[in-house]
């Protein structure tokens, strides 16, 4: 398919800024944490990382499976609606995953600091494992079970609280300060809407031996964020909340178009 403007614009800019980022990397400065968007407590929040988040990438591997998607889906998008419509669309569904997305972690990490905060103010054995069975992802598995086989036997001394409290601090300022970055959150909102104009059109997923029906990937797909989100798998440090982020704001964008007499086709025609 022939290259539309506004998706070769993002490629390039988004492409840009990894290397750009590779550049500066060496000269200590790191744009995935100036860039990134932080949680709004975190001392490295800036206002403005609302809208530069999802222009930032991990890694390659981060990039190249966004700007394919961004490619297979934009094109046809911005085809349909014309450069603006489509932009607008892009934007607003980014902006909608980065809200979501910080939306729930206000929730998880209000839960986290609750519960650390109760162990710091009685740091003692039974607090410490009320903390302990509900984020256990923090500890070495080998070192936190020798600790606690030695502090059950002494369960009054002050000696094992101190060798954990600076861990648990550690893990607060990790929980606030890691930011994220990726175009996920608007390409899952093109994602959505092409399940949404084009239902019956069958895509070829990789890994998948058969054809599957958008309308029916897109619900899949979908599903499986909510699941993997829910689930908050120690390790998996995939935004799973701003990918459906993405997908309800363009939902909304899509049904509060049609509300207003503009079909979500656009008027546009296919080149």
């Amino acid at each position: 398919m022939r290259m539309t403007p506004v998706v070769r614009d993002l490629l390039i800019i988004n492409t840009g800024m990894l290397i750009l980022a590779w550049i500066l990397s060496p000269f200590g400065i790191d744009l995935i944490n100036l860039l990134g968007l932080h949680y709004p407590t975190s001392p490295y929040f800036h206002v403005y990382q609302i809208f530069t988040h999802m222009f930032m990438h991990a890694n390659f591997i981060h990039l190249l499976f966004n700007m394919y998607a961004l490619w297979l889906f934009g094109t046809v998008l911005e085809r349909l609606w014309g450069p603006r419509r489509f932009l607008t669309y892009y934007l607003i569904t980014g902006f909608g995953a980065a809200f979501l997305h910080t939306a729930v972690s206000w929730y998880e990490i209000h839960r986290f600091v609750s519960a650390a905060q109760a162990f710091l103010a009685y740091p003692d054995l039974d607090h410490f494992m009320r903390f302990y069975a509900k984020y256990p992802e923090y500890f070495n598995p080998h070192s936190i079970k020798v600790l606690l086989s030695q502090w059950e036997l002494n369960p009054d001394s002050t000696e094992f609280a101190s060798q954990v409290i600076p861990v648990i601090k550690q893990a607060i300022e990790t929980k606030i300060n890691i930011p994220i970055v990726g175009a996920s959150g608007a390409v899952f909102g093109l994602l959505l809407a092409f399940g949404m104009l084009f239902p019956d059109v069958p895509l070829m997923i990789l890994f998948f031996p058969f054809p599957i029906k958008a309308k029916y990937f897109v619900i899949g797909y979908g599903l499986l964020e909510l699941i993997n989100g829910i689930s908050n798998i120690p390790g998996d440090n995939v935004a799973h909340f701003a990918h459906l982020g993405g997908m309800i704001f363009g939902y909304i964008l899509i049904k509060y178009w049609d509300r207003r007499g503009r079909p979500r086709y656009g008027g546009w025609t296919m080149q």
